[in-house]
């Protein structure tokens, strides 16, 4: 059973997410569950295959030090409920 989940992402992440999908020939949920599916991978469950998708996503992004996504995000809903 499929379940909606709203998330907060920028809208820049957001518009190279859904270009990297079409690409792929695979939808932005599939690309999300995915990811889900490997974070929450344990070593009993070495059974199922990852896809060729998530396998290059995999490492892909490394955020900056100083990065603090909850001050860009007050910052964003801020923006969103002035």
């Amino acid at each position: 059973m499929d379940t909606k989940l709203t998330l907060s992402i920028d809208k820049r992440v957001i518009s190279q997410a859904k270009q990297y999908a079409k690409k792929k020939g695979v939808s932005l949920s599939e690309m999300v569950e995915n990811y889900f599916l490997l974070l929450t991978k344990t070593p009993e469950s070495d059974d199922f295959v990852l896809s060729s998708t998530v396998k290059s996503l995999k490492g892909s992004f490394t955020a900056p030090e100083n990065f603090d996504y909850k001050a860009i995000l007050r910052e964003e809903k801020s923006k969103k409920f002035l």
